[in-house]
């Protein structure tokens, strides 16, 4: 009883630690992320991806309550990230950094699969159900486009191709991990601040923390390398933007309420364009980078993709986009799945002319 009062007491300790941390690098004890304390299961973890020594990293994220968007008053705001509203989110694992081309090309290009035919080892049932999983077509070019590859962020994939390989990664570890939803994306980047950046409100730290346009050398950088936001997590703004499973919608914000606290918000898409990507990337600009910073998709991502209809897994203008994904605490059954539609759905007009005009 004692031991279970005890590590009770540690996680509260740990909560009101980073909410010690958030309030130091800008946000006041009024306005700070009501974050709950962690459960007493949800500890920081190192998944490995079977049949390879391909490893990543998982941190563990409290829920609680946050004020998603920004305030009118905020240097380099855009309209579609506001009217603020209160957002409570359920507590969740995150990827510390984003997908390498490590974790990814084991997808991609049926690593897995080959491993295991050049050394004759047989399929575990995990295999068995990962191996049913679509993959990509052979990519029109180097999609690192010379940029790296050992520990460098996948990019170049559209957001059907990234909630697939979410798919293929929960068969392949027998975790459910998806894309985060916009909501969790800001709230984890946040991790307790209400200030433009998670490390405070001046952008002339930004170097510290992130790789954007006046840093970066004019490519994207190897994952982890800047310091974490005060959660552990790395390269939340900048390297490249991450894709989230919503929608774009520049007044979806207004939809809520007044006084109506959404839990796990999503807008989930059905056409191709436009979709939602976050925390800006090497070739952007700081603005570009603050937590409430909304990216949306567009056709001009596949400009040179030379296939007719354009391809369903290539962004090849999309150099500034990759992802990173999640696990929430309490995973979805099989039915709340196919509810929520958060795994991959062919957009209904993925197959048309890339030059049409979608609302």
């Amino acid at each position: 009883m004692r031991l279970r009062t005890f590590m009770i007491d540690l996680v509260r300790l740990r909560s009101v630690l980073q909410l010690a941390v958030a309030m130091a690098v800008g946000a006041s004890a009024a306005t700070a992320v009501a974050a709950d304390p962690l459960p007493p299961s949800m500890k920081p973890y190192t998944e490995t991806i079977g049949n390879t020594d391909i490893t990543f990293k998982m941190i563990p994220i409290p829920g609680g309550e946050f004020v998603m968007g920004s305030p009118d008053s905020e240097e380099g705001r855009k309209p579609d990230e506001g009217p603020q509203h209160t957002v409570k989110i359920e507590p969740f694992w995150m990827g510390a950094t984003e997908v390498t081309w490590d974790e990814y090309d084991i997808w991609s290009y049926n690593l897995d699969i080959q491993r295991r035919q050049f050394t004759g080892e047989a399929p575990t049932a995990r295999d068995k159900v990962a191996d049913l999983i679509a993959r990509p077509t052979k990519p029109y070019t180097d999609m690192t486009f010379g940029m790296g590859q050992k520990g460098y962020p996948a990019i170049c994939m559209t957001q059907h191709a990234a909630k697939k390989y979410c798919e293929w990664l929960s068969a392949k570890t027998g975790h459910y991990y998806r894309l985060p939803t916009e909501a969790e994306w800001e709230y984890a980047c946040r991790a307790g601040t209400t200030t433009p950046y998670s490390f405070g409100d001046d952008a002339s730290k930004l170097g510290d923390y992130a790789w954007y346009f006046e840093n970066s050398s004019e490519k994207y950088q190897q994952v982890g390398q800047k310091k974490p936001n005060p959660w552990g997590l790395f390269d939340m703004h900048g390297n490249v933007s991450e894709w989230c499973i919503d929608k774009y919608d520049p007044e979806f914000y207004a939809t809520f309420k007044k006084g109506e606290i959404p839990v796990n918000p999503v807008n989930i898409p059905t056409t191709e364009y436009p979709r939602v990507a976050r925390g800006g990337s090497w070739d952007d600009d700081p603005e570009a980078l603050r937590s409430a910073s909304r990216i949306p998709s567009s056709d001009e991502w596949k400009i040179q993709d030379p296939n007719l209809p354009k391809s369903v897994w290539y962004m090849t203008d999309a150099l500034q986009v990759g992802f990173r994904v999640v696990r929430p605490l309490t995973p979805p059954t099989a039915e709340e799945r196919k509810a929520r539609t958060y795994d991959a759905i062919l957009p209904s007009d993925a197959r048309e002319n890339p030059n049409r005009k979608v609302d």
